[in-house]
């Protein structure tokens, strides 16, 4: 005989407990030490990369051990001396994205099945501790979070690259989302213009224009199909529509070039040398394609591009901090991951 149950005075089964999930934040990379050995294992990791340097034929391998990591190393390592962490004996890089990784996990603290770790694509803390990390604290599920706005291969997708690359070596794999670029995200975009505007406002002298300078790339890969050129033009535009501003106002440039190939045009440097030669004496630079300050951002723009622009007639400079671990900044990456996280959290 079957005994039925009045739904009303049937207990609730007991709730599962929630899978954990894991958070890994994720920058570009920097070497762990600041002279000639720590950026030439840097540099040889970085360099190797196919997504880097597309061609890895012979001639890139002798290029490559027989000339740049014979004689790069030991001038890049000035230079990274020139922006050190002292206190800490690490790179900014380091320092900025562990405190993003602190901050976004406080803010996390009330999903207490959620676990928040870090890494960089080279050098360390690595992809592969960075995902061990997360599956031994019993992480089912993991989100991947590429610290770039503007999406582009030799970025986004070399994180990609890697963490398929941990993954494939698991018999048990934890379930994988990344998240998306964010280069025209409304929150981003506000963080950004608030950011500019305040640093404006804390000037002692007022800006002639600004300079939106954006890491380079060959132009080559843009041409076999590398959203990237166009993920930088929209993050401007948008800039410029928040801030105001045209495009004699907020000028869009390209930075970091490498080689003899033609990069992404019109290049920072030649830019702050023409601008100063016609008879601007005022300018602030913002670097909106980087999360965090890094060797780009702290030596090659506020230094060695301001030193550009003063030596060719330019007076005042000034470098607009990235978003880091402000406030706005922690905003985007908060609302970021919330984003990608629903049905997991």
């Amino acid at each position: 005989m079957t005994t039925i149950v009045p739904l009303e005075t049937a207990k609730p089964a007991v709730q599962a407990a929630l899978p954990r999930v894991g958070v890994l934040l994720v920058n570009l990379g920097t070497p762990d030490t600041a002279d000639a050995p720590g950026v030439r294992v840097y540099l040889k990791e970085f360099l190797s990369d196919p997504r880097v340097i597309e061609d890895q034929g012979l001639i890139w391998q002798l290029v490559l051990n027989g000339i740049i990591l014979r004689s790069r190393p030991r001038t890049k390592a000035l230079d990274y001396r020139k922006i050190w962490n002292t206190e800490k004996n690490e790179s900014p890089l380091k320092t900025i994205t562990r405190s993003q990784r602190d901050k976004l996990a406080a803010a996390l603290s009330d999903r207490s099945h959620v676990v928040v770790d870090w890494a960089m694509r080279y050098g360390n803390p690595s992809i592969k501790a960075g995902i061990d990390a997360l599956i031994a604290k019993g992480c089912e599920r993991i989100l991947a979070v590429p610290l770039y706005p503007q999406y582009s291969a030799p970025t986004s997708a070399t994180v990609c690259d890697e963490v398929y690359r941990v993954l494939a070596r698991l018999r048990a794999q934890p379930t994988l989302r990344v998240t998306p670029p964010y280069y025209e995200d409304e929150a981003y975009i506000e963080a950004l213009a608030t950011s500019v505007e305040a640093h404006l406002a804390s000037l002692p002298f007022k800006p002639e224009l600004i300079v939106a300078s954006f890491h380079g790339m060959p132009k080559s890969y843009v041409e076999q199909g590398d959203p990237y050129l166009g993920h930088c033009v929209a993050t401007t535009e948008a800039l410029r529509r928040r801030l105001g501003m045209d495009e004699t106002q907020l000028l869009l440039t390209f930075q970091s070039r490498f080689g003899n190939a033609e990069w992404l045009q019109p290049y920072t440097d030649k830019t702050m040398e023409r601008l100063a030669k016609e008879g601007v004496r005022r300018i602030a630079v913002v670097t909106p394609g980087f999360s965090a300050d890094c060797l780009e951002t702290l030596e090659e723009i506020a230094q060695e591009n301001a030193e550009i622009f003063k030596h060719n007639g330019g007076q005042q400079f000034s470098a607009i901090p990235c978003l880091n671990d402000s406030g706005p900044g922690m905003d985007v990456i908060r609302t970021l991951v919330l984003r990608e996280l629903q049905g997991w959290v």
